[in-house]
């Protein structure tokens, strides 16, 4: 009926290395070596980000504040009116 899924061809002259899920360590140096990996990369990366989300924040609040101040009604508008 055929080979079958893995030994659909036959590769010569090439070694192929595997270990076995039962050997392999989930998280080493998961404490050690990866957290204070992970704080070392943002602060070398953070007055890259920061400044940018900073000012695009500013920019959003003075924006929403114009336009809600540029919904409300002038009252000197209607102050003859009775």
């Amino acid at each position: 009926m055929g080979r079958a899924f893995g030994n659909l061809a036959r590769v010569r002259h090439v070694i192929t290395y595997s270990l076995s899920p039962f050997e392999q360590r989930a998280f080493p140096n998961y404490f050690s070596k990866g957290i204070p990996n992970v704080l070392r990369r943002i602060q070398g990366s953070i007055l890259r980000v920061v400044p940018p989300f900073v000012g695009f924040y500013l920019v959003y609040t003075w924006g929403t504040q114009e336009f809600e101040k540029g919904k409300r009604k002038n009252p000197a508008d209607y102050e003859n009116d009775k």
